[in-house]
């Protein structure tokens, strides 16, 4: 898959971090939701996404980052429609990983060619 990164490190760190507080947040107040366990399980999930795609952004830079993001969006179970609090870690992973791409400008052809190669859940 050919995609182009447009921004610098520093603003792909910057804006996971600023993604993961807000996952920070989501876990703090999970116990306030209808239910909490699942709401907390998702945004955890969501947190050690941004947390690991930060690091390799650190280390390696922009392309490697996305290389990675795009790796583990593939390897995720497709859990699309499934039961609402059926695999909250899964979609927590999955929204991180797309809320990734959205901010990065990743080109939609290419999110959908990673979609199409996970396979559905077991």
């Amino acid at each position: 898959m050919e995609y182009k990164v447009t921004l610098s490190t520093e603003e792909i760190v910057r804006g996971l971090k600023h993604y993961r507080r807000i996952a920070k947040q989501d876990v703090l107040r999970a116990p306030e939701t209808p239910n909490p366990d699942i709401f907390r399980q998702h945004a955890e999930a969501r947190r050690e996404i941004y947390a690991k795609l930060a690091e390799v952004a650190e280390a390696e830079g922009p392309d490697a980052v996305v290389s990675q993001a795009l790796a583990l969006y593939q390897e995720l179970p497709f859990v699309t429609g499934t039961a609402e609090d059926a695999h909250p870690e899964i979609k927590g992973q999955e929204n991180a990983l797309e809320n990734f791409f959205l901010m990065i400008g990743l080109d939609p052809k290419v999110r959908r060619e990673a979609r199409k190669a996970r396979k559905p859940v077991q």
